[in-house]
C-alpha cells in the first residue's frame, strides 16, 4: 500500500524527528531520500519542518527543546501509531502497566495525540487523525516500511500491546519462539521483535523505523558520505533483503531497508 489516504488504528501513522540542528537534518534526509522540507511556524522561534515525497508526506522534524537536551534525551525518531481514540487509548495503556507521558492533547485541528512509555521503557505516540491523516506514502521507496521494538522483556511488550491493539506477534520462518517475532496488525504486517539479546548494552528498549531503498549497499554508503554513523553494516535478512542500521549527523538513529 505505497500511497495512503487513512491509516488503520493499529498502524504506523507518523514518524518525528527530534533533533539539535533542524537545517542541517533537512539538508541531510533531503539529500538522502529525496524528500521535499517545508516549514510552518510552530511557536516563537520555532519551526515545524513537513518532509514529503513525490507531494506526499513521509514525516516531519522540529528543533528539541534546550530542557530535553539538559536531562540527556538524544535527538531521535519518534513513531506514532494511530488510534480511533486517544483518550481511551490513554486510558487502556495505564491500565496494561504502561506510563502516559501526559494526558491527551490537542494538535490545533490536526489531531489528538499523547506520548507513552511502554511497560519496557520503549516509548512511542498515538494519533487520533482528523485534518491530518498521517503519512501519504508508506513501502515504498523514500518512506517507512517496517518498524521494531528493540527489548529484553518481549514477553511483558507483547502482552501489552496486544492488549492495547490486539496485535499477534507470530514467529519467523524458524517458528522459533525466541528469535525474530513479527507484528501483525488485523491484515497487515507491521514490524517485529528482534530477540532479546539483540538490544546492545546500555542502549535503553526503544522504537527503530526502517525507511525503504532500491539499494540498501549504496544507500548506507551514500549517508555516510553525507556524514551519518554507521552502526550496523548492510546485513542479509535471509529470504528477504538487507538492513543496516545508522545515526544521522546528529545522533538520531533509523534503519534501511531494500529487498535485495
Amino acid at each position: 500500500m505505497p500511497n495512503i489516504d487513512q491509516h488503520p488504528a493499529g498502524n504506523f501513522v507518523w514518524m518525528e524527528l527530534a533533533t539539535t540542528d533542524q537545517a542541517a537534518a533537512k539538508q541531510f534526509y533531503s539529500a538522502l531520500f529525496g524528500w521535499e522540507a517545508n516549514d510552518s511556524p510552530m511557536g516563537p522561534d520555532e519551526l515545524y519542518t513537513m518532509f514529503s515525497l513525490n507531494g506526499r508526506q513521509t514525516g516531519a522534524a522540529y528543533t528539541m527543546k534546550a530542557e530535553d537536551r539538559a536531562i540527556g534525551i538524544p535527538p531521535n525518531w519518534l513513531l506514532y501509531i494511530s488510534v480511533d481514540n486517544a483518550d481511551d487509548t490513554v486510558a487502556r495503556a495505564l491500565e496494561h502497566g504502561g506510563t502516559p507521558m501526559s494526558p491527551a492533547f490537542d494538535v490545533m485541528t490536526y489531531g489528538r495525540m499523547a506520548v507513552i512509555q511502554d511497560p519496557t521503557g520503549a516509548i512511542f505516540a498515538i494519533w487520533q487523525p482528523r485534518d491530518h491523516k498521517g503519512m501519504g506514502v508508506y513501502g515504498e521507496n523514500g518512506a517507512l516500511c517496517w518498524s521494531d521494538l528493540n527489548t529484553t522483556d518481549r514477553d511483558s511488550a507483547a502482552k501489552f500491546y496486544g492488549s492495547l491493539y490486539g496485535w499477534e506477534f507470530t514467529p519467523g520462518k524458524d517458528k522459533d519462539p525466541s528469535g525474530y517475532l513479527h507484528i501483525k496488525n488485523g491484515e497487515h504486517f507491521i514490524g517485529g521483535m528482534p530477540p532479546a539479546e539483540a538490544l546492545q548494552p546500555h542502549v535503553p528498549p526503544h522504537w527503530m523505523g526502517y525507511i525503504q531503498t532500491a539499494d540498501c549497499d549504496a544507500q548506507t554508503a551514500k549517508a555516510a558520505s553525507l556524514g551519518a554513523k554507521i552502526l550496523l553494516a548492510p546485513m542479509a535478512i535471509e529470504g528477504s533483503g538487507k538492513f543496516s542500521v545508522l545515526a544521522d549527523p546528529q545522533g538520531a538513529v533509523f534503519a534501511l531497508f531494500s529487498s535485495k
